[in-house]
């Protein structure tokens, strides 16, 4: 069975969204021992990466700044990476373009013995030359993703989409290849599940993070306050599957208290997380996902 981990912050964020730092500190610390059955952060952090690993942390930046993965969320966790034996240089949090991180409040950093901030933008970075052919896609894959990282962690918003129902941790990976126009027909399925199989995804993905802080349950992916509702949570899972299942859970929730149609009654339904499970990925089922929540 497959475990998800629910932390709330109740009061992490204030009325003017403002964090609580402490209380983004004890989320992270919480999720990750809950989910890896660790009491001490340092083992926890050490069951998923060894001390010189390279490891990306891949946010989403496309919302703006009102619907992005926070500065003050990725370095809490790059930051506790760090404290915690892992090589601040190591770290990498990346996303496709240098104008999209800095419109969503990052400063660049690219100094060597710290933690990496750019996008696959930046000079001498850009996509690896080798066309990645895998079922019904073929992309040019972010080089950060290709040879910079051995180990990749996805830190992504929560949001309605438009075409795929839901946007979460496996289809922020559409942000690592040159091309993810091509692959939103028929709700995005089963592009986002194939792309997520291939060796430079599937092979270096250590955990999902979803970053339910704010969530947009309608309207999405860009931001509109009217369907945009605080929620506190940070959503922790080892499978990238059953994490964007329950996030799926959580978007379904929020649209049925203000009335609106099921993502399935508008066309939207994730039919991709069905095919992730049937091609091995992860839990999609809700009944063979074990929901652990607690309050940080």
């Amino acid at each position: 069975m497959s475990k998800v981990v629910v932390v709330h912050g109740t009061e992490v964020l204030n009325n003017q969204g403002e964090l609580n730092q402490k209380i983004l500190d004890r989320m992270f610390h919480q999720g990750l021992c809950l989910v890896t059955g660790n009491n001490n952060i340092k083992e926890s952090i050490h069951s998923i990466f060894n001390e010189r690993e390279k490891v990306g942390i891949k946010i989403n930046t496309i919302g703006g700044k009102k619907l992005s993965t926070r500065p003050e969320v990725s370095l809490t966790l790059a930051n506790l990476l760090c404290k915690n034996g892992l090589i601040p240089k190591n770290i990498i949090i990346w996303d496709r373009t240098n104008r999209e991180l800095k419109q969503a409040g990052y400063h660049l950093n690219q100094k060597h013995n710290d933690i990496q901030i750019f996008g696959t933008d930046t000079q001498d970075v850009g996509y690896h030359q080798n066309l990645i052919p895998h079922k019904n896609i073929g992309s040019l894959f972010s080089s950060i993703q290709y040879q910079h990282t051995t180990s990749s962690i996805s830190l992504a918003v929560l949001k309605d989409h438009g075409l795929a129902g839901v946007t979460a941790g496996m289809k922020n990976y559409f942000g690592a290849i040159h091309n993810p126009n091509k692959y939103h027909d028929s709700n995005c399925n089963p592009y986002i599940p194939e792309l997520f199989q291939t060796k430079y995804i599937q092979g270096k993905h250590k955990i999902s993070i979803l970053d339910a802080l704010t969530v947009q349950y309608h309207r999405g992916p860009s931001f509109h306050a009217k369907w945009a509702k605080i929620q506190g949570m940070l959503i922790f899972s080892l499978d990238a599957v059953a994490a964007d299942s329950i996030g799926w859970k959580l978007i379904e929730k929020l649209r049925a208290e203000k009335g609106l149609p099921s993502l399935k009654e508008e066309n939207r339904e994730p039919c991709y997380l069905k095919t992730a499970e049937e091609m091995g990925l992860g839990t999609a089922n809700l009944s063979n996902i074990q929901i652990i929540e607690t309050e940080a």
